[in-house]
């Protein structure tokens, strides 16, 4: 992309469209977080939101997601905190602390496979919560 718009930009100066482009696809914000109470650490399952598609990595249902999911993490520079349980990884952190974008983003590669290339989206490592048996879960904890 020639226009590196991330880099002049703020995220309250960006349009509909390049705030979204934002997203790399990792589908890490789809997943169900644990955090420790004493030091503020967030650790991600291997458990994804119903709506994930986790073979795309994206959202079923995007546009009525955060009425479907209790709690779906969404984005705004008027809730900053949500920010916390956004990976080290991910634009819209970096962008907000004022750094660049990974090398495997889309809108740094080109290419929308770079960020499961790289291994940082949660491809081949997810599981939907609507296949989990809560038991089963509980189980291996133990």
């Amino acid at each position: 992309m020639n226009d590196q718009f991330w880099k002049r930009k703020s995220l309250s100066e960006m349009t509909t469209d390049e705030w979204e482009s934002l997203c790399d696809g990792c589908a890490l914000c789809c997943m169900h977080k644990l955090e420790d109470e004493e030091s503020g650490e967030v650790f991600y399952t291997d458990i994804a939101c119903q709506l994930l598609d986790i073979k795309s990595c994206r959202c079923s249902n995007y546009a009525e997601r955060t009425r479907l999911v209790a709690g779906c993490l969404r984005l705004s520079l008027d809730e900053p905190e949500a920010f916390h349980w956004l990976p080290n990884t991910c634009a819209y952190r970096l962008v907000a602390d004022g750094e660049d974008l990974k090398p495997w983003h889309p809108l740094v590669s080109g290419s929308a496979e770079s960020v499961h290339e790289a291994g940082i989206s949660v491809r081949g490592h997810a599981v939907s919560e609507n296949d989990v048996d809560e038991w089963s879960v509980l189980q291996k904890r133990s």
